[in-house]
């Protein structure tokens, strides 16, 4: 096929680029200005509301993975705007150039996230599981309904409801690798919150799922199955990396420390399960927290 992948040069992006185009596919990406001449690449630039629509013509998917990074720094308003903004303005505008489109391509697979549900205690929570309250909910929400266009043109759309991504070249894992091997990893608060966690393999296993499967459509919760509490991911790390975990961070030092984004993002449980991906047959690499750090750090 013919697919353009948005934040192509993000954790998933990166990594899916290259098992596309080993598939035999033709691959192009969505760039800011300028494009590189001779490229398949696509021009847009979602704040401005540009987009090269000529450049859409012949795709037959879109895998669309552009949004800013809501971890890389402490909320603020303006910051919170920008997330926002980053993921509901960029699809919008995509998709009302798709459904501008004489012949659309026949799927897009837009990723979502597990922030949908909000903070939920140990309630399994699975696709028709009803939203969260809390600034992420509401960017979950406005982020997956702006694919409507697309879905009323006819383009089979696919949210992808990401938990936390497993990688060591980046995302929250590379981030804590440091402090776990110098023997100062913990549990966060009590240790007893869901992380809804993903590794990188089935990531992109995923998208290439969703993208082969017909029948495939709406929101999927792109998690293991194997859900694990901060805790047990903890105590995980550890056992992989040989090292102690005995420096936990209370819930007040993590609020000290990361304000709103603590209670989001740190200290929120969501035991969300992949119901949809289970009952479309597909198999995970890896369904268990400790049999995915094994392979991810290479133990």
């Amino acid at each position: 096929m013919r697919i353009l992948v948005s934040g192509a040069s993000g954790l998933v992006g990166s990594a899916l680029i290259p098992v596309l185009t080993a598939g035999g596919h033709e691959v192009g990406k969505f760039v800011r200005p300028p494009r590189t001449p001779g490229s398949r690449d696509a021009r847009w630039h979602p704040a401005s509301g540009e987009i090269d629509a000529a450049r859409l013509a012949g795709a037959e998917a879109i895998v669309h993975l552009a949004g800013e990074n809501i971890a890389a720094g402490r909320w603020n308003e303006a910051r919170k705007e920008r997330i926002r903004k980053s993921r509901v303005d960029g699809t919008l505008l995509l998709c009302r150039a798709l459904a501008r489109m004489d012949k659309p391509p026949r799927v897009l697979v837009a990723a979502s996230a597990v922030g949908f549900y909000g903070d939920r205690g140990d309630e399994i929570l699975t696709e028709s599981s009803p939203r969260g309250k809390g600034f992420l909910p509401a960017v979950c929400v406005a982020w997956e309904s702006a694919t409507e266009p697309a879905e009323v043109k006819g383009i089979r759309v696919v949210n992808l409801r990401f938990g936390v991504i497993l990688s060591r070249r980046g995302g929250a894992l590379k981030k804590m690798l440091l402090p776990f091997r110098l023997g100062l990893g913990g549990i966060i608060g009590d240790g007893r919150q869901y992380m809804p966690w993903i590794g990188i393999d089935d990531a992109v296993g995923v998208i290439l799922h969703a993208l082969a499967n017909p029948a495939m459509r709406g929101p999927v919760n792109a998690v293991s199955p194997e859900t694990a509490t901060n805790r047990e991911f903890t105590k995980a790390l550890g056992r992989t990396l040989g090292r102690p975990t005995i420096f936990p961070m209370p819930a007040f030092a993590a609020r000290l420390a990361f304000g709103e984004m603590a209670d989001a993002l740190l200290l929120a449980s969501a035991r969300a399960v992949p119901e949809a991906l289970q009952s479309s047959g597909y198999r995970f690499h890896h369904r268990g927290i400790d049999a995915a750090l094994s392979h991810i750090l290479g133990r």
